[in-house]
């Protein structure tokens, strides 16, 4: 069974940076999606960004990305170049808003589909992992 494993949470000043790390434990090539979502007590998950991998010529590369507008400039997902199942959240001039917890979700297989507009298309969801931006 797929799992997902996420780390690299902590606590950091405003204007800080953190890498969060999820690692999906896929044995077979096929189009997958990694997504990373954050919540805060009392708050729905917000999707903050997103990699899709299509199964095909460039599936070795870095697939199509997208962010949330409050992210944009400041995160990114890229995937690691040695395990191409392990994809990293930079996370740069972080600022207290963007304190929650933080969620790797993945979707895998040909029907393979992601969006950080909702989470309905979640297949495997990581335990988490707490970013906190406070001086």
């Amino acid at each position: 069974q797929v799992q997902v494993l996420e780390s690299g949470g902590g606590s950091v000043p405003p204007g800080g940076s953190l890498r969060l790390t999820c690692s999906a434990s896929l044995t077979t090539r096929d189009s997958f999606c990694i997504a990373w979502f954050r919540q805060t007590p009392g708050n729905e998950r917000e999707g903050v960004a997103r990699m899709y991998v299509p199964f095909g010529p460039t599936y070795y590369q870095n697939g199509s990305t997208m962010y949330a507008d409050s992210v944009k400039g400041r995160f990114s997902i890229f995937r690691d170049n040695a395990n191409k199942y392990t994809m990293y959240l930079q996370m740069n001039l972080l600022k207290p808003e963007d304190t929650g917890m933080y969620y790797c979700a993945a979707d895998f297989g040909p029907r393979a589909t992601c969006t950080i507009g909702h989470s309905d298309w979640v297949r495997r969801w990581g335990q988490g992992t707490q970013v906190t931006v406070s001086s």
